[in-house]
């Protein structure tokens, strides 16, 4: 069992919110505040993230959502709860849905993907972070996160610098051993066959995880719904209240 920090906010219920790579629970800071106020919501820091455990050696997407898994059952006491994942959180949604359904009321896929035919661009983000440090990374990653218009307004220029100092923050390794994780998911066949309500939520701005990423999960999906924001790859960072407003409308049409 790994340990896994978690912070728990309201009462209602049970939301999980999960974070993207190099990032950590408060990228949920907004969307947080808004779901609980009727919902208990539950924000972790995946393994080597955060103030989660570092764990040496390399692992993969189908670990992150058994770490999930082994956090839903802690945690929610028996109910089943809406998963959130953004990025990699949504890469670890979609295993989840697939490998442990009862946990689940519903799920959402944010801004994410299902499969990377070519993992070229992975191996030399890997060789870059190996060489430089987390440093060599984050302007570019942080520039793919967020809209250009919104860092030119003094909360967003606030937020990216936040974002930035979390990147440099983050274990280096740990990033590397995520990285070589999310290069090899192939969640194409285990779409099918995911039967818990989804939402999919695409970025319309979004250059890491382009839209038609998300329209093809949510094609694979039986029955999942598409929404879009005028976003970039962080659409819950970006728009938080429209974010959280999708996910309310969502739940409460089933």
């Amino acid at each position: 069992m790994i340990h896994l920090h978690v912070v728990r906010e309201g009462s209602g219920p049970i939301v999980v919110l999960s974070h993207a790579l190099g990032c950590d629970h408060r990228m949920w800071d907004g969307v947080a505040a808004q779901l609980a106020r009727a919902h208990t919501v539950l924000r972790y820091d995946h393994r080597n993230h955060g103030g989660s455990e570092l764990r040496a050696g390399p692992f993969t997407l189908q670990d992150l959502a058994d770490d999930a898994a082994g956090l839903i059952e802690r945690e929610a006491d028996g109910e089943p709860v809406h998963f959130v994942g953004l990025s990699m959180g949504g890469m670890v949604a979609q295993a989840l849905a697939a490998r442990h359904p009862a946990l689940l009321r519903t799920v959402v896929v944010a801004n994410s993907a299902h499969h990377y035919p070519d993992p070229a661009p992975w191996r030399i983000r890997i060789e870059t972070v190996q060489a430089q440090g987390l440093a060599g990374i984050a302007p570019g990653a942080v520039g793919r996160w967020l809209t250009p218009g919104f860092v030119a307004t003094p909360d967003g220029a606030a937020v990216a610098r936040r974002l930035h100092e979390m990147l440099l923050r983050a274990d280096p390794a740990g990033y590397v051993a995520s990285c070589a994780a999310i290069a090899a998911i192939d969640l194409r066949d285990s779409n099918r066959r995911i039967a818990v309500p989804t939402l999919v939520v695409a970025g319309t701005l979004d250059e890491a995880t382009p839209p038609s990423m998300s329209e093809a999960i949510a094609a694979a999906i039986p029955g999942a719904r598409l929404a879009r924001l005028p976003t970039a790859h962080l659409s819950a960072v970006e728009r938080p209240t429209e974010f959280s407003q999708l996910l309310v409308d969502f739940w409460r049409s089933l």
